[in-house]
């Protein structure tokens, strides 16, 4: 059974956000249509299905690197601004998009919040990532079957 590791993650990211659509509890906010997705963007998302990829890659981050707390996430997702002839700084991904992101997937059950660490993936959305990172090593060795000592 292929693990999240053993997959390309631009490929995982997006079956599981096409599969994230299906959840009723996973739904964008009415303002999801107007943010940025911080204040190092200059646009807002061209994707129209931008919260289902960002609840995705929220998804498989924790898996990897869990427990992770909002303040961890908005420096991973935030990145470099210049601001006139100054030197570019980092700056943070926007905390809103984040937070509500992650409330949904607890209220999904795929993370849980652990007191004074931050939120876990659990073991529904372990097996989730697991399932659909094994379909994805499937399809990769049909395509290429060199691929299959690896398995």
């Amino acid at each position: 059974m292929a693990k999240v590791y053993d997959v390309p993650a631009d490929e995982l990211i997006a079956k599981l956000a096409e599969q994230l659509k299906d959840d009723k509890k996973i739904v964008p906010p009415a303002w999801s249509a107007f943010v940025k997705t911080g204040s190092h963007a200059t646009r807002i998302p061209q994707n129209k299905d931008w919260w289902y990829e960002r609840c995705a890659s929220l998804l498989r981050k924790i898996y990897l690197h869990g427990p992770l707390g909002v303040a961890d996430l908005k420096v991973a997702y935030g990145g470099r601004k210049k601001v006139g002839y100054n030197l570019a700084h980092h700056r943070d991904a926007g905390g809103a998009i984040i937070r509500k992101a992650l409330q949904q997937l607890e209220a999904s059950g795929y993370i849980v919040k652990v007191q004074g660490k931050g939120r876990l993936i659990s073991s529904e959305g372990m097996k989730k990532m697991d399932r659909l990172a094994t379909e994805i090593h499937r399809e990769l060795i049909k395509a290429a079957p060199q691929l299959q000592r690896y398995a």
